[in-house]
């Protein structure tokens, strides 16, 4: 799926902002695949379970995930970003 508009909580530009500069540089090359296919698998994006059974996770690296809802046909909300504990 192609991507055209991506919004963002609150929550998310806290959390994104709050990350190493290292980080946030690998966050803006993966969001660079995610817009032009977001089941690239260098994303490895997967459906979430449970609470977030509504949600997607994509990963940045090994540690770090961006957790995100489809709001449209090619419209997605950027939730929240950091390690496995933005699942809880």
């Amino acid at each position: 799926m192609r991507v055209i508009k991506i919004e963002t909580t609150i929550r998310f530009d806290r959390s994104l902002s709050k990350l190493p500069n290292a980080i946030q540089q690998e966050t803006l090359k993966k969001v660079a695949i995610f817009r032009e296919n977001s089941f690239d698998p260098r994303l490895r994006t997967h459906k979430l379970k449970g609470k977030l059974k509504n949600s997607w996770s994509f990963s940045i690296n090994y540690s770090h995930r961006v957790v995100f809802e489809m709001i449209g046909k090619n419209t997605v909300l950027f939730y929240d970003i950091g390690d496995h504990r933005i699942y809880q």
